[in-house]
């Protein structure tokens, strides 16, 4: 894939701009769109500055983060605290997000989500209010390992760090996760599935594969 520079905001907007003409795959009247990547690649950051953008072009918008939906830390640490197979298939709530997530946003649906399942520092339930989605609305998910799961996403970003990058930016104490990673790379290639693909190898200077025709 031919990469080209390009900055956050440019990116950003041209990002916001795609979404805006993006249809539903199913006929649903809400977009659900991806910001995968790993901790060190700040899919978070990106996804809450790409919903300030698509709320200036009118759009209603709800950013939820799939580190909001863990699973209990009696299940995360089955294995010990630091087990790479576990990060990778069993740390995320998939089926919570969903049961809370998606199966609100179905053409059916009831359009209201609830944005946060877990709280890792107290291992309990948030307990937070459900949000209502307007119909024409977009639910922007952020987080690593998302795709590959068959979720329905409409739009799918995934911001690219190469080992070397990923080592290099990611804490010492999460290390213990760059497997579950290469595991990632290895069978869901999620730089060939995504719609778009950024570089975030120097986090001031993207790249990017452009975008495909609408």
């Amino acid at each position: 894939m031919r990469l080209e520079a390009i900055t956050w905001d440019r990116l950003t907007e041209a990002l916001a701009g795609r979404i805006t003409r993006t249809e539903t795959a199913d006929g649903g009247p809400w977009l659900r769109v991806a910001v995968d990547g790993a901790p060190a690649a700040a899919p978070g950051e990106r996804a809450r500055a790409l919903a300030e953008a698509l709320r200036v072009r009118g759009r209603a918008v709800l950013v939820v983060g799939a580190e909001d939906f863990l699973r209990p830390a009696s299940l995360r640490y089955e294995y010990g605290r630091e087990d790479p197979e576990t990060y990778y298939s069993g740390w995320f709530d998939t089926g919570a997000l969903w049961r809370e997530v998606f199966t609100p946003l179905e053409p059916d649906g009831t359009g209201r989500v609830l944005p946060d399942l877990w709280d890792p520092a107290t291992d309990r339930a948030t307990r937070s209010p459900r949000r209502a989605l307007a119909p024409g609305g977009v639910l922007l998910l952020h987080g690593p390992l998302l795709l590959g799961h068959w979720f329905p996403f409409d739009f799918t970003v995934h911001l690219r760090l190469s080992p070397a990058a990923l080592r290099r930016r990611t804490e010492e104490g999460a290390r213990w996760t760059l497997p579950a990673f290469a595991r990632y790379e290895d069978e869901v290639a999620p730089a060939d599935t995504a719609d778009v693909v950024v570089r975030t190898d120097d986090p001031r200077h993207p790249a990017w594969g452009g975008l495909a025709q609408a």
